[in-house]
């Protein structure tokens, strides 16, 4: 049997509740599973199998997803970072082209009238379906009755009477409905949106800033150990220091040819990686070792007995190999290489909200000033046209009043305007 629907499948309640809804009526659906460096759980697809009986389909848009934080999202960002709009977007306009491919006939959400506050107010509910492309596609099956019918709806495809009528950011009907269904692991309503919250948010912005064209790669890497950065002289260098032996391995596989691992000679301790390390100045990387060693205890320890004592540092790339040593005094201040607070994140996201409203202002102005000299031009022209045939003249005539008669009765030749003005 052919797909049918497909379905935007975040692994919350919402959406485990939508694709039951639509399977209940026999309806053949595909559940797509997207993940990127911000949202998704690709390991949880045999247990969505095993407990809730739906098949789920991995898909990738990570690099939709990393455009859209990297970048300034048309509809902003909510609370923290979530540009919750331009996400589900993204999200229908992949997933339309996946319709196409399978040649089904509509796509399916677990949004719900009312429920967020950012993205399921019932205007920017139409205006995503609008701007996604997908207007006579989309199917909300948990609060269909509280929208208008769809084509598949109308043609009988869907069982409009079977399809819910929820309303709100109460989750109590949810529930009963996930008893009902014998569910005993009931999932969290949401799909757990890493941009929903403050302490990523530290990690994400300064990627925002200083790497504008960081990849999936390195959004990922934001997330691993400790996030440290150094701004100075127009440059910004990145340091990750791992925080137990899952780090260390994390930080192995992420190095580059232009990065530097980092660990200690003389003692154990966590690694440390210096993105684009090779291109760090010679005093960068003194700084950077320093404060690497406040984060091992025992490197820590040997200074605090031996103040004067430097402690030895290994650096390697990870393609070309051993990258030399520096021998450093630990650095207790910490101060060279920090990580932005969640108020310094919050004070430059509202003044760079502010700076984009200004400038999409000015685009608006323009585009209208633009419309208005084009219309003022066509409809100026088309006026002329009609006042010279209203008059029985073209552009290559003159009115009959202003024609001489020569004695004959025959008209003069009329003078050019340049004839006259020269006369």
């Amino acid at each position: 049997m052919s797909v049918q629907g497909i379905l935007l499948f975040s692994g919350g309640l919402d959406s485990l509740l939508a694709a039951r809804v639509l399977m209940d009526q026999g309806l053949d659906i595909l559940c797509l599973h997207y993940v990127s460096p911000f949202f998704g759980s690709p390991g949880s697809k045999k247990r969505w199998k095993e407990l809730y009986g739906i098949d789920v389909e991995i898909a990738d848009a990570g690099r939709e997803m990393v455009e859209l934080v990297s970048g300034w999202p048309e509809h902003g960002f909510g609370k923290v970072m979530n540009p919750c709009v331009d996400c589900k977007i993204t999200l229908l306009k992949l997933a339309k082209k996946r319709l196409e491919k399978e040649g089904a006939q509509f796509l399916a959400t677990g949004e719900v009238v009312g429920q967020r506050p950012m993205s399921q107010r019932r205007d920017i509910m139409n205006r995503i379906r609008r701007e996604a492309g997908v207007e006579d596609l989309l199917l909300r099956p948990l609060c269909a009755q509280h929208l208008d019918p769809t084509p598949f709806e109308l043609s009988g495809l869907v069982d409009r009477s079977r399809l819910l009528g929820l309303h709100g950011r109460g989750r109590q009907d949810q529930l009963d409905l996930a008893r009902q269904y014998g569910w005993e692991d009931i999932p969290s309503p949401g799909g757990g949106c890493l941009l929903t919250e403050r302490e990523n948010a530290r990690h994400y912005w300064p990627l925002r800033q200083h790497r504008p064209h960081a990849g999936v790669e390195d959004y990922r890497l934001a997330r691993t150990g400790r996030q440290l950065w150094l701004t100075e002289d127009d440059a910004a260098c990145w340091m990750i220091v791992a925080r137990n032996n899952r780090d260390n391995e994390r930080l192995r596989q992420a190095a580059t040819g232009e990065d530097l691992l980092v660990g200690l000679c003389d003692f154990p301790g966590p690694l440390a990686l210096w993105r684009d390390g090779e291109h760090w100045t010679e005093a960068q990387k003194l700084k950077a070792a320093a404060q690497f060693l406040s984060y091992a205890p025992r490197a820590r320890q040997a200074s605090e007995q031996a103040p004067d004592q430097p402690i030895r540092v290994w650096m390697r790339n990870a393609v070309t190999g051993p990258g030399g040593i520096l021998s450093v005094l630990a650095s207790e201040s910490r101060s060279d290489f920090s990580i932005p607070s969640w108020e310094d994140v919050k004070a430059e996201k509202h003044a760079l909200a502010s700076r984009m409203d200004v400038l999409h202002k000015e685009k608006l102005a323009a585009e209208r000033k633009a419309r208005q000299l084009a219309w003022e031009q066509t409809h100026g022209q088309a006026h002329s046209q009609a006042h010279d045939q209203a008059h029985g003249r073209t552009q290559d005539q003159a009115p009959a009043g202003d024609q001489e008669q020569d004695p004959a009765g025959a008209p003069a030749q009329t003078q050019s305007c340049t004839e006259t003005a020269q006369s």
